[in-house]
């Protein structure tokens, strides 16, 4: 196994040479004292180390999982082509638009013309290549089979990536839309009701229940729309951030998220086909089963699901087999079992683990168009009684008002 590297931080400094010339530049080290001591070893009497701030607008853009997936893709094509490797990063860098995907590459290229294993060069990027990654390459530099494990590895990025989308796909779209509603309700009540409620005034009698509730409404939010709106992303906000410091209340979260209508499916049959579709790739690459479980627990995106894989490796690392611990958790399909077990007996686990993630994937794709379909509708609803009912609020006195003249 590959150990995975301690991050270092940029700092840049200024200081005094020996010669006390003023010099400034940057320098890399685990803190700002390893920094001051690191400079003071070069000569230099630092007077002010501070971390290295990114600029906002720096011309570099982010590097994705997608790109992690088209540069494995990329070396694979180069080495079945007999492109030796250090050379096959000097085309790919060279060939890439984004600066941050090519300044990673020559990093890696640098390292592996300094006699550093691919798998060790790797492994000093842990934003970009996490440990399934550099433990599978690293089995492949072994077995020599480095550019089959990194076509592999491309076709793993690639499914997994296109599944996720679909899950934030069925996550994003009714929030969306539910945002725009919302925001167009507090348009509507500070800016529009406040007009009609100075053409109410003229009118000298009492108005609908329901137009006095809405002019409340609008009084209340012209006062303290700030309030509501910073309170509602402070309250998200903070609940993200205790869910992942808080370990009862994200289990609580993805509890929920499983037995949510609709969603819930979504969720369960994405964490399923993860699950399959990692272990089918370690399989695949000769990994032992009990070593696999821990890349795929991690994989899952589900913590009761995470927990359900680790009970699979403490089960299956005492001699039992894969079906009967999938079994046990009570979290996995029948369907999935039986081809599993299938796979187990024949000899062929990696084949049907990819038959398993392959059905449940379609499933997903299957389940997020059925959801988009039915959401639809019920939102084109939601947003003509909100619309509706503030318009009707409005209108209503002056029908009386029309009716009685």
């Amino acid at each position: 196994m590959v150990k995975k590297p301690i991050n270092k931080i940029e700092f840049s400094y200024e200081g005094r040479s020996r010669a006390g010339t003023k010099v400034n530049g940057e320098i890399d080290a685990l803190s700002e004292t390893l920094a001051k001591n690191e400079l003071r070893k070069q000569g230099i009497n630092p007077i002010r180390v501070r971390k290295k701030s990114k600029p906002l607008f720096s011309g570099e853009t982010k590097i994705k999982p997608s790109d992690i997936a088209i540069f494995a893709r990329q070396v694979a094509t180069m080495m079945q082509a007999g492109v030796p490797l250090v050379q096959s990063f000097e085309i790919i860098g060279e060939g890439s638009d984004n600066k941050s995907v090519r300044k990673m590459i020559f990093s890696i290229k640098s390292d592996v013309e300094g006699g550093v294993s691919f798998a060790d060069a790797l492994a000093k990027q842990p934003l970009y290549f996490d440990a399934l990654f550099v433990n599978l390459v690293s089995a492949g530099e072994q077995s020599g089979a480095l550019e089959t494990m990194l076509d592999k590895l491309a076709t793993y990025k690639e499914k997994t990536e296109a599944l996720k989308a679909k899950v934030k796909k069925a996550l994003f779209y009714p929030i969306a839309v539910l945002l725009v509603a919302f925001i167009v309700t507090v348009i509507l009540l500070v800016f529009v009701v406040p007009q009609f409620e100075e053409l109410f005034e003229s009118f000298g009698a009492d108005l609908p229940a329901l137009t006095q509730f809405v002019i409340h409404l609008s009084e209340f939010m012209q006062v303290w729309w700030w309030v509501i709106i910073g309170g509602i992303f402070g309250f998200f906000y903070m609940l993200l951030k205790i869910k992942k410091t808080s370990p009862k209340l994200q289990k609580a979260f993805d509890q929920i998220a499983l037995r949510a209508p609709v969603i819930g499916g979504i969720m369960t049959k994405s964490a399923i086909a993860r699950f399959a579709r990692t272990l089918e790739t370690m399989s695949a690459a000769g990994v032992p089963l009990v070593e696999a479980m821990n890349s795929v627990a991690g994989a899952t995106g589900n913590i009761i699901y995470y927990n359900a894989s680790m009970k699979i490796r403490n089960e299956v690392s005492q001699g039992t087999q894969l079906q009967t611990s999938m079994r046990n958790t009570g979290l996995f399909p029948n369907m999935a079992i039986q081809m599993i077990s299938i796979g187990e007996e024949a000899g062929s686990l990696d084949r049907m683990l990819g038959k398993v993630a392959d059905f449940y994937e379609n499933e997903v794709d299957d389940a997020v168009d059925a959801l988009t379909s039915l959401l639809e509708p019920i939102i084109m609803a939601v947003l003509g009684i909100l619309v509706g009912g503030l318009i009707i609020a409005m209108y209503l006195p002056i029908f009386k008002l029309g009716s009685v003249v």
